[in-house]
């Protein structure tokens, strides 16, 4: 089930969109879009249209939230 955008602004407690933000999917270059060419609530716009945009995965431990983060990195956290 997509996020709906008060999740998606909950997840990101506070930081830019592009974090969340999947630049590299192959749904973004579909958009013929830039980075430079998308502000923060166009991102979020865009991942709510489609939920592919968002780097995953998205997982949150004591509190914190990471995107796309490696089995390394979370490893070390936990």
């Amino acid at each position: 089930m997509p996020f709906t955008r008060d999740e998606i602004k909950g997840l990101l407690q506070g930081k830019a969109a592009a974090e969340m933000f999947n630049f590299r999917s192959p749904n973004f270059k579909k958009t013929g879009l830039t980075k430079e060419e998308i502000n923060e609530e166009k991102m979020i716009d865009l991942m709510l249209q489609e939920p592919r945009l968002v780097r995953r995965p998205v997982v949150r431990i004591n509190g914190k939230v990471y995107f796309s983060a490696d089995a390394k990195v979370l490893a070390g956290i936990i």
